[in-house]
């Protein structure tokens, strides 16, 4: 059977990140893509223009319908907007016997915020004690903890600032640095870095949500964390190289790159 990954997740209107980002990366990566929609967006190239979240009862019934009927090898969570959002998506993958990769989305490509405020708290004590791994970037490694990484020798200090809340794993991105693109997976213990040039293309809406969705489409195949992930950083690093230009501003990643004919 083809492996399941279930996304719980904002729509993105413009089709680069959230949900149509996540199930257009399962599709590339071989497993059968699900989803739980957690609010909507009105979204383009240019920013967010307006979001509205869905009721919690209905968060819930689309994903009851899914576990309970079809089944999941890997749950990944991105914009979860609401402090009731979050407690009862914390609460659905905690009670799911599968590997749940978690985007702690908290503001868009754009700087529109994803998150409301007030839902900090219930992800540092509800949603990161969930996770398997855990995806920050290193304003949201800020924004939840307050350590803010100015160089490659501060990811070890936020990793274990995000570890602190929970997660089995924690993978700092690593990508608003300057240099190669560097990225620390740890369990507190283990540490594996990695490394991928830097591509100079403006094109990278959806990186978060791609690279999160690539790694539970990795989990659902039987892959380690740390298989899952090195997979995942090689299959974004290319998705980012071949991003394009879409409306007027900043345009998605490819995430179908690997199936155009070399340029």
């Amino acid at each position: 059977m083809i492996p399941r990954v279930l996304t719980v997740a904002g729509s993105d209107s413009g089709g680069g990140a959230g949900i149509q980002a996540d199930l257009k990366t399962m599709l590339a990566l071989g497993v059968h893509g699900m989803s739980v929609i957690t609010a909507v967006t009105a979204q383009n190239s240019l920013g967010v223009q307006g979001a509205w979240e869905l009721p919690v009862a209905a968060v819930r019934a689309q994903y009851r319908s899914v576990v309970d009927d079809i089944g999941v090898q890997a749950v990944k969570t991105g914009m979860l907007a609401s402090a009731e959002l979050v407690e009862a998506v914390a609460d659905l993958i905690s009670g799911t016997d599968a590997p749940a990769v978690v985007d702690p989305v908290g503001v868009s490509k754009h700087g529109d915020p994803l998150l409301a405020a007030s839902a900090l708290d219930t992800v540092r004590a509800k949603l990161l004690p969930a996770a398997t791994v855990a995806t920050p970037n290193l304003d949201e490694v800020a924004q939840l903890t307050g350590v803010r990484v100015e160089s490659e020798g501060d990811l070890r200090r936020a990793a274990d600032a995000v570890l602190a809340y929970g997660p089995r794993w924690v993978l700092v991105k690593g990508g608003h640095l300057s240099g190669d693109a560097v990225d620390l997976l740890t369990d507190g213990s283990a540490e594996h870095w990695l490394r991928a040039p830097r591509h100079d293309n403006r094109h990278t809406h959806g990186t978060g949500c791609t690279l999160a969705s690539a790694v539970a489409s990795g989990l659902a195949k039987g892959l380690t964390v740390p298989e899952a992930v090195r997979a995942a950083k090689e299959y974004v690093t290319g998705a980012i190289a071949a991003g394009f230009a879409l409306g007027a501003g900043i345009g998605p990643v490819d995430h179908g790159w690997r199936f155009r004919p070399p340029k």
